[in-house]
């Protein structure tokens, strides 16, 4: 009985072509909003995570902010010096695992004739370690390297691909704005950041060579970034606390008063970015579910329709001995195979829609199984529950009637 009762349906969705596709366009709105988005909710979660992750492990960023005078009035930054770095290293040396200051600037880096806008970093001998930054050809800098001011790089992927093209660049003479160093090695490439930016797009060159070379400022006061990973175990909000009284101390700032730096903690900032992507592909389903109760009302609306057109069949079929629960079944299988196929055809287009996506904004992609079953359950629930009403009031006609209805 069940078996035909499929078979009559999609009899009379082949017969009603047009009209049956237009009745699962609800359905299949809802459902492909609701996966894609989930999926590309995922997605975008994963990318972010996976970008952080790059930078290191329970890494700290400490950069300087804008402060207040003794009249009350904001300053600029006051970028750290060599020697707040290393007092904030001897007095917090037993949470950290490594720790690295950076200094940046913008400079034109050419190559046989090719040239590129980049991003100068100098970094300590730390850097490599604290950052994650891993070789992958040739090798770091050396202690010495790092002690006098030695005419070595190392670049991005960026930076190869751009300049270099398929030429190996190890041992070449590359030059940054007036300077020219020899590329001793080529980072890992780390792909886009989780604000948009190229990761990979920079060049590295001892701090000390970056102050004679790059920003011709030999006193190194102009540190931008100090970079801080933490040691297994470590709580980071406790160390971001306990640095942020030590750098206080270090540069007497009176209490009340707003400080001259700021920390940026990478596992907090993965948390606030996950929760915040995972609100708002909550948010945006829901909103896509609605689509899926007006799909059930538009089924709702054809299956009256249908029961109205047929309503001398329906008095055939029972005349000839057809129950009631029979022709409720009938019509309310009617109502789930709309239902079921246009959630069906949601997938598919979500699938489209979710490479579409992930394709133009450079994500991996995420295939939620869980949530395909999930609305696809749901598609089925709606056809049951608006087709109810259609099918029973089918199952309650009077044959007598149902006969001589014209």
């Amino acid at each position: 009985m069940i078996w035909n009762a499929f078979v009559i349906a999609f009899r009379q969705i082949r017969r009603n072509f047009l009209r049956s596709i237009l009745t699962m366009l609800g359905i299949i709105i809802g459902v492909a909003s609701v996966v894609s988005m989930v999926n590309f909710g995922k997605a975008t979660t994963l990318n972010i995570t996976k970008s952080i992750s790059s930078l290191g492990s329970n890494l700290l960023i400490i950069k300087p902010s804008k402060s207040l005078d003794s009249r009350g009035v904001s300053v600029g930054k006051k970028l750290f010096s060599l020697r707040e770095v290393n007092l904030l290293r001897s007095r917090i040396e037993g949470q950290i695992s490594s720790l690295s200051p950076a200094s940046i600037a913008n400079a034109i880096a050419q190559y046989e004739g090719r040239n590129l806008l980049t991003n100068i970093y100098g970094v300590g001998d730390e850097y490599f370690k604290t950052t994650n930054s891993q070789i992958a050809s040739g090798r770091e800098f050396d202690s010495e390297e790092q002690e006098v001011v030695s005419k070595v790089c190392v670049i991005g992927d960026t930076i190869r691909a751009t300049l270099y093209k398929e030429k190996n660049p190890l041992g070449s003479q590359l030059r940054i704005g007036n300077f020219v160093c020899e590329v001793v090695g080529v980072l890992k490439p780390k792909g886009q950041g989780a604000m948009g930016q190229d990761q990979d797009d920079l060049i590295l060159v001892p701090i000390k060579t970056f102050n004679s070379q790059i920003n011709s400022n030999a006193s190194l006061n102009n540190i931008k970034y100090v970079y801080v990973s933490l040691k297994d175990g470590v709580d980071s909000t406790q160390a971001v606390k306990d640095i942020s009284k030590i750098l206080r101390d270090i540069r007497d700032v009176k209490e009340g008063s707003k400080d001259p730096f700021s920390i940026m903690d990478t596992k907090e900032i993965l948390k606030t970015i996950s929760s915040t992507t995972q609100m708002m592909t909550i948010f945006i389903t829901a909103i896509a579910g609605i689509s899926l109760l007006v799909g059930g009302i538009g089924i709702m609306n054809i299956m009256l329709v249908s029961v109205t057109e047929r309503t001398k069949e329906i008095g055939i079929r029972i005349a000839i001995g057809a129950t009631g629960a029979e022709v409720l079944l009938q019509f309310l299988v009617e109502a789930v195979v709309l239902s079921f196929l246009g959630g069906f055809l949601g997938v598919l287009f979500a699938v489209g829609v979710s490479v579409g996506l992930i394709k133009f904004f450079d994500m991996p992609f995420v295939f939620d199984l869980q949530i395909v079953l999930y609305a696809l359950a749901f598609s089925v629930f709606i056809g049951i529950l608006f087709g109810y009403l259609p099918a029973r009031r089918a199952s309650k006609l009077n044959p007598i009637e149902a006969l001589r209805h014209e």
